[in-house]
C-alpha cells in the first residue's frame, strides 16, 4: 500500500487519527478488500474507519459484477449451473482469491487444536491443510448450489442473490471493525482496521445496508424485501458467530479471519434465499 497521511493527532495506536472523507473511505476499501486498480492514497486509522464504512459498497460492485455475468450466461442459455459456477468465480477473481485463503487458513487455525500462538503460526504457512481443504470445497460447493437454484428460478434471481451476498459479505467485515473486537496480531490488515469503529457506527451503518438490502427483493421478479433481510441478517449472524468463536480462539481477529467472514456470510445468505 502506498500513501500515508501522517496530520493529525494519533488514536492511541500509534496511527493517525485524521479524518477521512468519502473519497478516501472507498479508496481503501476497494483498494484492500478487491484486486481493482485503486490507488490506496493513506494507510492510517482515519483512512480505515472510512474504508471499512464504504466496505458494503465494494461488495455492491463485485456483487453487480457477479450477478451481471451470471445473468448475461442464463439468458444465453447456458443453464443455471453454469451460470453458478460464472457467478461464483467472479468474486473469487476480484478479490485474487484473498477471502478464500483467508477461509481456508482460519479453518486450519481452528482445526489445529492448538493454543492461540501455535493455530495463528498454522494460519501464517503459505500452504493450505486439509482442514482447509475440505472447508473451501464445501463452501464453494454451497454457494454454486444455493445460486444454481436461484438462477432455475430465473435469471433476476441470480443476479439479485449474488448482490445481496456480496454487500453482505463486506457488510459483515464493517461489523467486526467495531469497538471490543481486538487484533490478533499487531501487524497485517486485521490490526490496520480492527476497532476502528464505535459500536453504535457499526451497527448503524448494519441495519442502513441491510434495509437496502432487503429493498433489493422488491425489484420486478424479486421475492420480496423480507426474504432479503431476513437472508441478509442470517449472514450477519453467521459471521458474527464464526467471530466471536475465532476471538475466542486466537485472542482476536487477523486478515484471514476477515476473509472466513466474508465468505460465511455470503454463503449463509445464498443458503438462506434458497431454503427461506
Amino acid at each position: 500500500m502506498s500513501g500515508t497521511d501522517h496530520t493529525g493527532g494519533t488514536d492511541g495506536t500509534g496511527g493517525t487519527s485524521a479524518r477521512a472523507g468519502m473519497g478516501t473511505g472507498v479508496r481503501f476499501a476497494f483498494g484492500t478488500l478487491t484486486a481493482l486498480p485503486v490507488r490506496v492514497t493513506r494507510w492510517d486509522r482515519g483512512a480505515a474507519r472510512a474504508g471499512m464504512l464504504c466496505a458494503p459498497l465494494a461488495g455492491a460492485v463485485v456483487g453487480l459484477c457477479a450477478g451481471a455475468l451470471g445473468a448475461a450466461s442464463a439468458l444465453l442459455g447456458s443453464g443455471p449451473l453454469v451460470a453458478a459456477v460464472a457467478t461464483a468465480a467472479v468474486p473469487a477473481a476480484l478479490t485474487r482469491g484473498l477471502h478464500l485463503d483467508g477461509l481456508a487458513d482460519t479453518a486450519d487455525g481452528l482445526g489445529s487444536a492448538r493454543p492461540a500462538a501455535g493455530a495463528l503460526a498454522v494460519m501464517k504457512r503459505s500452504d493450505i491443510g486439509p482442514f482447509g481443504v475440505i472447508t473451501l470445497l464445501f463452501t464453494l460447493f454451497a454457494q454454486v448450489a444455493a445460486l444454481a437454484e436461484l438462477y432455475g428460478r430465473g435469471w433476476a434471481h441470480g443476479a439479485l442473490g449474488a448482490l445481496l451476498a456480496a454487500v453482505t459479505a463486506r457488510l459483515a467485515l464493517t461489523v467486526a471493525s467495531r469497538t471490543g473486537v481486538p487484533a490478533a496480531r499487531p501487524e497485517g490488515l486485521g490490526a490496520a482496521v480492527a476497532e476502528v469503529l464505535p459500536v453504535r457506527t457499526a451497527w448503524s451503518a448494519a441495519a442502513l445496508v441491510v434495509l437496502a438490502g432487503a429493498g433489493l427483493g422488491t425489484a420486478p421478479g424479486g421475492p420480496g424485501a423480507l426474504r432479503y433481510g431476513l437472508a441478509a441478517v442470517l449472514g450477519l449472524i453467521a459471521a458474527g458467530l464464526l467471530l466471536r468463536h475465532c476471538v475466542r480462539r486466537f485472542g482476536g481477529v487477523t486478515g484471514d479471519v476477515y476473509g472466513a467472514l466474508a465468505e460465511t456470510a455470503a454463503t449463509a445468505c445464498l443458503l438462506a434465499l434458497v431454503l427461506g
